[in-house]
């Protein structure tokens, strides 16, 4: 009879704690370790198995595929995110390659002049165009030298010319009243000797 009461007492005992985890209800909120923790913790165990109740099983099968359903959708956008990102990364720094390459013509550019099309430092410009004038200061002040010493030399020859059409003038002159002077000689002589 003892043994009839103990086991009757432990069947009743295992159907208390069996119809009270029936009537538990699963957690479907938390994390996912926290529910697989909570069905270990809840499940009764016979001998070295653990009974779990199937519909918890299924509800923590659901929240397991749903977490992985949001991770993944999760990671999908995150890699959508980092590939325009990486898209937006890679056309700026092509933008930069292009702003750099003409920031280094523009440099070049301010730093040379063309010139019949033809690209010249800045430094050899200067010098040219320095050379370039000197030599015709220098060309300039020769034509003005020579000019002047040109016109010194006309002058001078315009004033001998003048000295030298007076003294013909005066020359022809005298030479004119000598001719005159033979031409009434010799008219004299003729009516002289027409006369004799």
């Amino acid at each position: 009879m003892k043994k009839k009461i103990i086991s009757i007492l432990i069947l009743s005992f295992s159907l208390t704690t069996l119809f009270s985890q029936t009537n538990q209800k699963f957690i479907d909120t938390g994390s996912v370790k926290n529910q697989f923790d909570y069905l270990i913790n809840k499940s009764f165990s016979y001998k070295e198995y653990k009974n779990i109740k199937l519909n918890w099983l299924t509800e923590l099968e659901a929240n397991v595929i749903d977490s992985l359903s949001k991770s993944k959708n999760e990671i999908l956008k995150s890699y959508t995110i980092i590939n325009s990102q990486k898209k937006t990364i890679d056309s700026l720094k092509t933008s930069i390659v292009n702003h750099e390459s003409n920031i280094t013509n523009l440099t070049n550019e301010k730093q040379s002049i063309s010139l019949l099309g033809i690209e010249f430092e800045k430094s050899f410009f200067k010098t040219l165009m320095f050379s370039i004038i000197g030599i015709l200061l220098i060309l300039l002040f020769y034509y003005i030298f020579k000019y002047k010493s040109s016109n010194s030399i006309t002058t001078q020859a315009k004033l001998d010319l003048t000295e030298l059409e007076e003294e013909f003038e005066t020359h022809r002159k005298s030479a004119l009243e000598r001719e005159q002077k033979a031409m009434r000689k010799l008219q004299d002589e003729l009516n002289k000797q027409k006369k004799e």
